[in-house]
C-alpha cells in the first residue's frame, strides 16, 4: 500500500500542465465518475470509483475538515483503494480521485466525498446525521445566540457540540448541550475579524456527525475590519476553449499569514482543472485555492502566485470578488 504523500513538486507539475494545455479539447480526459465509500473504520477509508476513459493511473487526495494540511496518496491503475495514512477515529475527511493518462497528463478529478470515521470496530459505529438548519437566532452582548434542528441516530442523539474556528485550521469546543440552541462567548478570530461557528451531533459511543455549515458574526467592535490582502489576477494564456491564468495574493497586513486559503469567483463560465503553488477545487463560479505546506506563509507586504488551468465556453472573464482566508480582498 503505497503511503499518502503531500504533493509538492510544483515544477514538474507545471511541466505537466504545460503538456495538457497543449492537448487538443477534444482529447480532454474524463473525470472519474461516481466516488464513493464501500468501507470505514477507525483508521481506514476505502474508496470505490468509475474508471474514466483514456486513464492510466489515478491518485487519491483528501484532507481533515477545518484543517489546512492536504494528502495524496497513488492508486495504480485501479478504481477501488483503501486509504490509512493520517486518518483517525472520530474524524471527517473529504476526499477526491484525480485521474492521469498514458502522457504524464491529463488530469482530470472526480467528485467529492465528505465522511466522519467511527470512534471504535464494536458496538455502536454509526455516526448521528448532520443537525440542519444550523443558524445565528440573536446576537447578544457576550456571544451569538445559535440554532438548529434535531438530528437522529440510529441509537439516539446524547448532544451537540458547539465551536469556533479561526479560519484557518483551529478548533475551539465553547459549549455542549443536549438542546437545540445555546448561547456560547464571542472567543477571538483574530486572523480575519470574523467568528466562524459550527456544531456536531454526538451519540452515547462518543461517534459524531460530520459538521453543520458554518455562520459567522462581525466581532464586537463596530469598525468593520479593514481589507489587508489584495488578489491580482491576470490571463498569461487564452485560446478558443481553454486558459492559463496566474493568481498573485499579497498580504497587507503587519505579520505573516501562517496558512492560507484563497478564493476568486470568476466572471465568467470557467472551469479550473489543474493548479500549481496551491491546491485548487472549484464550486460553481468559485475557485478555492489552498496553500500547500512548503508554501503555507504569506510574508508581511509578501505575496505568493497561484497558476489555474481550465476550460471557458461563452466567456474568461476575470473575477468579480476574492478572499484570503475568509475576508474580503481588493482585487487587482
Amino acid at each position: 500500500m503505497s503511503r499518502p504523500r503531500v504533493w509538492f513538486a510544483a515544477t514538474l507539475l507545471a511541466a505537466t500542465l504545460l503538456t495538457v494545455a497543449a492537448r487538443p479539447a477534444a482529447a480532454a480526459l474524463p473525470a472519474p465518475g461516481d466516488l464513493h465509500v464501500t468501507a470505514i473504520t477507525p483508521v481506514s477509508v476505502t474508496l470505490a470509483w468509475t474508471a474514466a476513459d483514456g486513464a492510466t493511473d489515478y491518485q487519491i487526495n483528501y484532507h481533515q475538515a477545518f484543517n489546512d494540511v492536504l494528502w495524496s496518496q497513488p492508486a495504480g491503475n485501479v478504481t477501488t483503494a483503501t486509504v490509512t495514512g493520517y486518518i483517525l477515529g472520530g474524524r471527517q475527511y473529504t476526499f477526491s480521485v484525480s485521474a492521469r493518462d498514458a502522457t504524464g497528463g491529463g488530469y482530470s478529478t472526480s467528485n467529492s466525498v465528505t465522511v466522519v470515521t467511527p470512534v471504535s470496530t464494536t458496538g455502536d459505529t454509526t455516526p448521528p446525521a448532520t443537525p440542519a438548519n444550523f443558524r445565528l437566532t440573536e446576537v447578544t452582548a457576550t456571544g451569538p445566540a445559535l440554532a438548529w434542528d434535531a438530528a437522529t441516530d440510529n441509537v439516539g442523539v446524547a448532544g451537540y457540540d458547539v465551536y469556533l474556528f479561526d479560519g484557518w485550521y483551529t478548533s475551539t469546543l465553547l459549549g455542549t448541550t443536549t438542546g437545540t440552541s445555546i448561547t456560547v462567548p464571542f472567543g477571538s478570530s483574530p486572523s480575519t475579524g470574523m467568528h466562524y461557528y459550527y456544531a456536531r451531533a454526538r451519540d452515547a459511543a462518543g461517534n459524531v456527525s460530520i459538521a453543520t455549515n458554518t455562520v459567522q458574526t462581525p466581532t464586537t467592535t463596530t469598525t468593520p475590519p479593514p481589507q489587508l490582502c489584495q488578489v491580482g489576477y491576470k490571463t498569461t494564456s487564452e485560446w478558443s476553449t481553454g486558459f492559463v491564468a496566474e493568481v498573485t495574493i499579497t498580504n497587507k497586513r503587519t505579520t505573516a499569514v501562517n496558512g492560507w486559503t484563497a478564493t476568486v469567483t470568476l466572471g465568467g463560465d470557467q472551469r479550473v482543472t489543474s493548479a500549481w503553488n496551491a491546491t485548487a477545487t472549484q464550486t460553481g463560479a468559485t475557485v478555492t485555492m489552498t496553500a500547500p505546506t512548503w508554501n503555507r506563509t504569506i510574508p508581511a507586504g509578501g505575496s505568493v502566485t497561484v497558476g489555474l488551468l481550465g476550460g471557458w465556453h461563452a466567456s474568461d472573464a476575470p473575477p468579480i470578488s476574492a478572499t484570503l482566508n475568509g475576508a474580503a480582498c481588493t482585487l487587482a
